[in-house]
């Protein structure tokens, strides 16, 4: 295969971790072999936004669309990976030179991917968010979909979620916890599949870019 292939998806039980106070997710074993049963079978604990996942407006837009209102072919589109300098957040300064076409994905390349802690399995108060100022410049962009190296797109202690609030009430949607160490910036095709939830506000996905 002469294409460029890579799976950004974090690792449930062993990179990703859970935000405070939600459901810890777990995997349990329910039958083994070994034990005398016919197979091998896990039961799973998790929250719909745990590791690598989507939000839909409705996760902070009560009455807005969810997983039922996007036919697959909204899960495939045209991505931009776009290397984030600033530690803290990312910046409409670092966005204006790309050539963003209504539809596209911003995936952002920050510290967390670059540091690992995003694959860490610890969770981390001080990651690189989507400042809302940012967060305007993809609406104004017409952007269709912002990923993130982290667990969410807002800082941890920032009640307001203001990103969260710009970027789902315009109907853009999210996919968090993405992991880009060893993807080079540039354009891609991005591929993130949503576990099929009937009238969920989010799900685990499996992500990958292709070029």
């Amino acid at each position: 295969m002469d294409k460029e292939l890579y799976d950004i998806s974090v690792a449930l039980g062993s990179e990703s971790c859970d935000w405070p106070k939600n459901l810890e997710f777990t995997r349990e074993i329910a039958a083994r072999i070994q034990d005398g049963e016919v197979c091998n079978l896990s039961n799973l604990h998790l929250t719909t936004h745990v590791g690598t996942h989507v939000d839909t407006p409705l996760h902070f837009v009560d009455g807005k669309q969810n997983l039922n209102d996007y036919p697959i072919e909204h899960w495939i589109r045209p991505a931009h990976v776009v290397s984030i300098k600033d530690k803290e957040a990312v910046r409409p300064e670092e966005l204006k030179h790309l050539d963003i076409k209504p539809g596209d994905a911003l995936l952002f390349k920050t510290e967390n991917s670059v540091s690992g802690r995003n694959i860490s399995g610890i969770f981390f108060d001080d990651f690189v968010d989507v400042s809302p100022e940012a967060a305007e410049f993809c609406v104004e962009k017409k952007v269709g979909l912002i990923g993130v190296d982290y667990l969410s797109v807002d800082r941890r202690h920032d009640p307001g979620f203001p990103a969260h609030h710009i970027i789902l009430g315009n109907g853009i949607l999210i996919l968090e916890h993405i992991n880009l160490k060893d993807v080079p910036p540039g354009k891609y095709t991005l591929f993130c599949f949503p576990l099929k939830i009937h009238g969920a506000e989010g799900a685990p996905a499996r992500a990958i870019l292709i070029r």
